[in-house]
């Protein structure tokens, strides 16, 4: 798990981001320094909950394993997932993540309503690496 990345589970499951008091811009992932805003003088960041929904700004597919430092084992076959670019209206940005398993590209259409849900990334015998995924709104686990 990245921590303070992410907060919750199931229906409370939110990705954390932080929203600077001077400019109201939000960012994630967070920031805890300074606003990214150039044409802010900066203000204090608070951390924020960032909307469960968004819609699909765009997407692609990975068809490869990734260079290091991307940790996989190269002894598995690969298998391909969906990455989705989703803005979130609200606060005025887009974050990318992976579709739930089984979400390929031929299911996703620019515009559709997704939903932010817990992930797993990676796991092995001792550790369980947690992240977010999107899934289309309507779509049961």
């Amino acid at each position: 798990m990245v921590t303070d990345w992410f907060t919750g589970d199931g229906d409370d499951f939110r990705l954390l981001g932080t929203r600077c008091s001077a400019c109201a811009s939000v960012f994630f992932p967070r920031e805890d320094g300074h606003c990214r805003n150039p044409a802010c003088a900066g203000g204090e960041l608070a951390e924020v909950p960032l909307s469960r929904h968004g819609r699909v700004w765009s997407y692609t597919d990975s068809r490869y394993r990734p260079p290091s430092p991307y940790v996989s084992d190269p002894e598995l076959p690969w298998e391909p997932y969906a990455l989705i670019a989703v803005e979130l209206e609200a606060e005025r940005i887009v974050v990318l993540g992976q579709a739930v398993p089984g979400i390929t590209v031929s299911d996703l259409t620019v515009g559709m309503e997704v939903e932010v849900v817990p992930g797993v990334l990676s796991e092995d015998a001792e550790t369980t690496w947690t992240t977010w995924h999107w899934r289309p709104a309507g779509v049961a686990e």
